[in-house]
């Protein structure tokens, strides 16, 4: 089964940036879409960026375009979130998953990951 892992989380000051994770523990990624979710204790899960199998395609949030970037290496099955300008809004526990249907922004996710907490101070 597909058992992804999302290092790179942390804390870091508001303007910061991190660079989050996400590889398959059992079996290469390379062929699927995939995508990011960020969640904060009540309230929705939010889509927060998706990239297609190849990398030609990338698709975000509104409230993150600009300063968030999806990219992949498909030599190391690992898909990537690099995170600048972070804003205190930005906390919240983020996944990474394998999108099954649909547009990459409206579609359907599983799989997910165990998620990584990334904190954002003032």
């Amino acid at each position: 089964q597909v058992q992804l892992v999302e290092p790179g989380g942390g804390l870091v000051q508001a303007g910061g940036s991190l660079r989050l994770s996400c590889a398959d523990s059992g079996r290469t990624i390379n062929d699927y879409n995939m995508g990011w979710f960020r969640q904060i204790p009540g309230k929705e899960r939010e889509f927060v960026a998706g990239i297609s199998w190849s990398g030609g395609t990338t698709a975000y949030g509104d409230s993150v375009k600009g300063r968030f970037t999806i990219s992949r290496d498909n030599t190391k099955n690992t898909v990537y979130l690099q995170m600048n300008s972070l804003k205190p809004e930005d906390t919240a526990t983020y996944y990474c998953a394998v999108h099954l249907a649909g547009g990459l922004d409206k579609g359907r996710y599983g799989y997910w990951g165990q998620g990584t907490q990334v904190t954002v101070s003032s």
